[in-house]
């Protein structure tokens, strides 16, 4: 990676006029308004369908490590195709408010609006249709199985079904495919379209010099096509009930650690089948990004095992993971991409061996050099002490809000956090502008900044409070908040520190060029 910079921003943060942010208008304007701001990078978060009343419809929990989110399917583009109408769409309750993500509704209602689509759409004819079908069947038919299974039984787990389909008998997924035939295909319609909209939609963002970035999490969810058809590959016991969870030890958002319920890999089985799962994840991953943020890094060095009846983690320990094994392999069978880390949390000098011999950039975080008041020389995370092979962040979609952060730290703290930025005088409520500066004008090659922090958001518009439900995920901006003296703001400190998208430099100084002219005509 050359010296660059990046914009994070959720898909479903987008301020799109159904009720989350898809793939429509709003996610072309806003690859057009990253341009225009010399950036080089759109990070987003993990596209994989997500399960309402669970978990928050948290994308680290999805139902397949391979398929996208239908809430993310544009009904501006099926409104196009003439499959459903402007005032069918109008009239949807999707929720009242732009800035929130009413889960609730939108799994209700859109859902809906789907299902008319793929019954208007006569689908079946189309010969990209087929060929997708095809070129996807290694996933796909277990994916629309399993989650015509689950809708069929009223959306339980996949561990509460009849044991038969459960077990996944053969018998048994030869009735259920007959019995619920349409309710497959009406999955194999929608995955169809994800697809299709979002690999036009990075091409448009390529096309302008834009790359995503990605982001996997390392587990799959418990209630997951993945476990459900592929038990040997976790760690399950009789009936493939977990028999050990992922989680993590006590660490700074919680005292006791956190559980996070997904089922742990048996390493010994996919080593022993030169990890062809993996392979294949990481191939889906390669075309769907640019770059692959892979969540949870050092989980692959040592990976933190929790007794799946066990009520807190502290129970937990560690065990070895496939180390960088797994790495030479994908490298081996699928040529070097782009990866980035994500090693935060609990380093020890074995993780730190793994990123170094991966060679993949691992992430530096601003608000985690002040957790503990630390500020001496070993502080991984202050920016002078970076290397040029890291990703900077501000923070993260785990942590508060650049100007929520400061908004909280002690009167001592804050004098602290303004020391090290040599900034006595900018207001309390401008300071988050010194903190993207700090980690902007740092050696690391990338940053990439959480778009509530350029726009100076509170801790209101934080995305994720881990070790909490039923208040993440959930937001989104304001149209009117991505207005043009923000993008020239961007545009300036990106430049300024070197990280300017030249391949948009023409296009940057067009967009000025018009603007000024348009004031001075007004």
């Amino acid at each position: 990676m050359n010296r660059s910079a990046g914009v994070l921003l959720a898909v479903s943060s987008l301020p799109s006029r159904y009720g989350i942010g898809c793939f429509d208008k709003s996610a072309y304007d806003f690859v057009d308004w990253l341009a225009k701001a010399g950036q080089t990078y759109w990070q987003i978060l993990p596209l994989g369908p997500t399960s309402y009343g669970k978990s928050d419809d948290s994308p680290y929990q999805s139902f397949s490590a391979f398929a996208g989110n239908p809430y993310f399917i544009s009904l501006d583009a099926l409104v196009e195709e003439g499959v459903l109408t402007r005032e069918e769409c109008d009239s949807t309750d999707f929720g009242s408010s732009a800035t929130d993500v009413d889960y609730e509704k939108l799994h209700v209602n859109r859902f809906a609006l789907l299902r008319k689509a793929y019954e208007r759409s006569n689908i079946s004819h189309s010969t990209a249709y087929q060929q997708f079908l095809h070129d996807n069947s290694w996933w796909l038919a277990d994916y629309a199985l399993f989650m015509a299974v689950k809708n069929f039984f009223g959306g339980k787990e996949w561990t509460e079904w009849p044991e038969d389909i459960r077990m996944h008998w053969g018998f048994a997924l030869d009735y259920y495919r007959r019995t619920l035939y349409y309710e497959v295909e009406f999955q194999y319609y929608m995955q169809f379209k994800f697809f299709e909209q979002w690999q036009a939609l990075k091409a448009y963002a390529n096309a302008k010099n834009i790359l995503i970035v990605g982001d996997i999490p390392i587990y799959v969810s418990p209630d997951s096509a993945d476990i459900w058809a592929h038990p040997e590959l976790f760690q399950l016991g009789e009936g493939n009930v977990p028999t050990a969870i992922a989680g993590c030890p006590p660490d700074s958002f919680s005292a006791t650690g956190q559980i996070w319920k997904n089922p742990l890999y048996r390493w010994d089985y996919h080593r022993a089948t030169g990890f062809e799962w993996w392979v294949s994840r990481m191939w889906q991953s390669f075309r769907l990004y640019d770059v692959v943020r892979i969540d949870h890094f050092r989980g692959f060095d040592e990976y933190f095992s929790i007794p799946a009846t066990a009520e807190s983690a502290l129970s937990g320990h560690w065990e070895k993971g496939p180390g960088i094994d797994l790495f030479r392999t994908i490298e081996y069978r699928l040529g070097r991409h782009h990866i980035i880390a994500e090693d935060l949390g609990l380093m020890t000098e074995s993780v730190r061996q793994l990123v170094r011999e991966s060679g993949f950039p691992n992430m530096k975080v601003f608000q985690f050099a002040f957790d503990e008041g630390d500020v001496g020389a070993g502080n991984d995370y202050l920016p002078h002490n970076y290397v040029r092979n890291c990703v900077v962040y501000t923070g993260t979609h785990d942590n508060e809000t650049a100007a929520g952060w400061l908004a909280g730290l002690s009167k001592e703290m804050r004098a602290m956090v303004r020391d090290y930025l040599c900034d006595r005088y900018t207001p309390d409520e401008e300071l988050y502008r010194s903190v993207i500066a700090a980690a902007m004008r740092s050696c690391g090659e990338t940053c990439i900044v959480p778009i509530q922090d350029y726009l100076g958001l509170d801790n209101s518009c934080r995305m994720n409070q881990p070790s909490t439900v039923g208040v993440n995920w959930r937001w989104r901006v304001k149209a009117e908040l991505l207005i043009d003296e923000v993008n020239d703001e961007i545009l300036a400190v990106t430049r300024r520190y070197g990280r300017m998208n030249w391949a948009n430099e023409e296009l940057v100084n067009a967009a000025r060029a018009k603007a000024e002219t348009e004031a001075a005509e007004a």
